[in-house]
């Protein structure tokens, strides 16, 4: 792929920098009965896979989003930290290399905050010093994919939308014992149902993506929590008029650690004209 196409690939995939111009599990029978119920009644379980989170507290997190584009498959990964309970998390962002192996851009650190995106290396006319912020709610993907990054909660929040699941069977992620899902949400569905700082961005994705349908495999440990979530989106490219697939993938682990995270003041958040990449 030239150069010029793959810049922009990942400008496509971190939509938001163009918009912006130790488990323990149960045991015994208890174990065995929560199992059944996995098993058995899969939607429910899922729906309630964003409380255990919350009451897990916070935990850190590992993203990755991809898109298959002219026999390429262009990758961007995130890494940071999510506190479920405030609903604030810090990602640092890095974008893919240029062909030639070289950075194209600096990585971008991302605050994710209830209806809002902050973001700093943005690049494109703003000052190194200055933070960009976005509201969730005005983007048409409801941030899901523009940052480049899904925001942990709000992806856990789309499985509160799910319509139809199977139990797959048991397995580990990262040597964790697990139980892996697989599924199709409803955005429009899961917007009736997540937090108040969530459900106006779901219901802004279920108008902006080319269909309100999330495909999803989630793998959840013995006590409900999101340890593994991949989950497809669907827009249409304006410029192509066709529908390009965008994978989401958020990894949970270290539940507990703690993450502080301290908003920009409003003296540090730029106002100007941006530019495009």
């Amino acid at each position: 792929m030239a150069e010029g196409q793959r810049r922009q690939t990942a400008a496509v995939l971190a939509a938001g920098l163009v918009i912006c111009a130790g488990a323990t599990g149960c045991s015994g029978g208890g174990a065995a009965a929560q199992d059944a119920r996995a098993a058995t009644d899969p939607v429910q379980t899922l729906r309630q896979a964003p409380d255990a989170l919350r009451e897990a507290g916070s935990a850190q997190a590992r993203t990755s989003m991809e898109m298959a584009t002219g026999g390429t498959r262009v990758t961007i990964r995130g890494e940071g930290g999510y506190d479920f309970r405030r609903q604030r998390g810090r990602l640092t962002v890095v974008l893919p290399q240029d062909p030639t192996g070289t950075p194209e851009h600096q990585p971008i650190t991302e605050l994710l905050a209830p209806g809002a995106l902050f973001m700093k290396n943005r690049g494109a006319g703003v000052p190194a010093d200055k933070w960009v912020r976005v509201e969730t709610a005005t983007l048409s993907d409801g941030n899901l994919v523009t940052g480049g990054a899904t925001d942990p909660y709000a992806a856990a929040e789309v499985l509160r939308g799910t319509r139809t699941a199977d139990f797959v069977g048991d397995t580990q992620v990262a040597g964790v014992a697990v139980r892996h899902y697989r599924g199709t949400a409803d955005l429009a569905l899961a917007a009736r149902s997540a937090s108040a700082s969530d459900a106006a961005a779901l219901r802004a994705a279920a108008k902006g993506f080319a269909t309100a349908e999330v495909p999803f495999d989630v793998y959840l440990d013995d006590q409900g929590r999101v340890r593994k979530l991949r989950q497809r989106f669907a827009f249409v490219n304006g410029r192509r008029e066709n529908t390009v697939a965008v994978f989401a993938t958020t990894l949970l682990y270290a539940f507990g650690t703690p993450v502080n995270v301290t908003l920009p003041e409003a003296k540090d958040i730029y106002t100007g004209r941006i530019a495009a990449p």
